[in-house]
């Protein structure tokens, strides 16, 4: 599977990914709208008789998940390992061009450093967010 695919077989680029939380497995969904009708903030629609989730929209509430008689609407930490698979296979591609373009086998590990790196500071960065959200949690 190529990099951008997403998992349910519709394409996304990758800063497109975040938006696959939750996510509706077009294969269960059977159209029937209850999420529709049940989502407070208007955040999923029919298109094509299938429920599509406008995720700048979704407040991640979970009523859909829990409303859902076909579990069609799915948790986000199932895409995991996809994901992963993903990344690898963009860093793959991303070093066999450094390679390729810069000429030299030097240059696809000095991309692999710099692709760590990457993941590094996301990693920082999804760290601090949660550590700011444990604040706020016990505020509330």
């Amino acid at each position: 599977m190529a990099w951008e695919e997403v998992w349910d077989g519709e394409r996304a680029g990758e800063e497109d990914r975040w938006r696959l939380m939750p996510w509706i497995s077009n294969d269960k969904c059977v159209g029937c709208g209850i999420c529709v009708d049940r989502c407070p903030a208007g955040a999923i629609s029919m298109k094509e008789g299938i429920a599509v989730l406008d995720m700048d929209s979704c407040i991640r509430c979970g009523i859909c998940h829990d409303v859902c008689p076909r579990s069609a609407i799915r948790h986000d930490s199932e895409l995991i390992p996809g994901e992963v698979q993903a990344n690898l296979e963009k860093a793959e591609w991303s070093m066999a061009e450094c390679e390729r373009l810069l000429g030299n086998q030097g240059e696809r590990r000095k991309c692999c450093e710099r692709l760590i790196k990457h993941f590094n500071k996301e990693k920082m960065v999804a760290e601090k967010t949660l550590r700011e959200l444990e604040k706020l949690r016990e505020v509330l």
